[in-house]
């Protein structure tokens, strides 16, 4: 609701919406929380559904948001396969992985988002006294066999492409935990550092584990500056700090005060 709130507060009121501006604040706040119900777009626009519908419908024309049964979603591209992904960067991922490893003391809570670097992080907590927690299928595969680290599932819908879980079983798991160490990924990071992501299931999760989580770092290879993504996760100041391969001089990083930058 903030986003849309922000939005409105330059715009006519609600009631005077023309529709190319309706559609506009729609995909605003749909491009912020990464998906909306049709009932709730009518409550917000003060609107019909069947008057919602024709707009998402206009919006899907144009290439801009993917209608699903009942709502919307940001149009995505088609989303690659978890193993294919793993490729990229794999040595940049492993370095990030080992470094890390390092940042945890053992008997910490550690939070693990879904993602390949994710995963290779995973790799290196093997068999250490901690508890991991994570909605990401990959990291239960490298830790499931080690009795001294203790693994704790977050459940959800399961997404067999991309190895994970997500939806708001899953959100709402991470919301009555809190982590001393937590490690995010990420699709693309922009000039000006802020953290984006290119699926709008996972943006939500991404959240609740920042909030709950007393260090959060962000995992990201040096192919993540610009990346990819549309949908804004926060900013690099939010955060703890950031591990990368990106150069020691890029811009993005040399600018930051309080988030400490940790070189692989």
């Amino acid at each position: 609701m903030i986003a849309y709130a922000l939005y409105t507060a330059v715009m006519p009121s609600i009631d005077k919406l023309l529709p190319r501006q309706r559609r506009e604040a729609i995909l605003h706040f749909v491009t912020k929380s990464g998906s909306a119900s049709v009932a709730q777009l009518a409550r917000m626009m003060n609107v019909s559904p069947s008057t919602v519908r024709r707009d998402l419908n206009a919006l899907k024309v144009e290439g801009l948001l993917d209608r699903v049964h009942g709502g919307v979603t940001i149009e995505e591209e088609e989303e690659r396969q978890f193993s294919e992904v793993s490729l990229d960067a794999r040595a940049d991922k492993d370095r990030i992985a080992y470094r890390a490893s390092n940042l945890v003391p053992d008997f910490s809570v550690v939070v693990l988002d879904i993602g390949t670097t994710t995963a290779a992080i995973a790799r290196q907590l093997a068999g250490r006294p901690l508890t991991v927690v994570t909605a990401s299928l990959a990291v239960i595969d490298e830790l499931r066999h080690h009795e001294q680290t203790q693994l704790i599932v977050l459940g959800g819908v399961v997404r067999s492409r991309y190895h994970s879980m997500v939806g708001s079983l899953t959100e709402n798991a991470v919301s009555q935990l809190v982590a001393d160490y937590a490690f995010i990924g990420t699709s693309g990071i922009t000039a000006d550092g802020v953290v984006l992501d290119s699926t709008g299931t996972e943006v939500p999760i991404k959240h609740a584990i920042i909030k709950h989580s007393r260090r959060v770092f962000l995992a990201a290879s040096d192919n993540k500056f610009p990346g990819s993504g549309i949908l804004p996760v926060c900013n690099l100041s939010d955060l703890t700090g950031i591990i990368t391969t990106a150069a020691r001089d890029h811009p993005t990083l040399t600018q930051l005060k309080d988030t400490e930058v940790f070189y692989a």
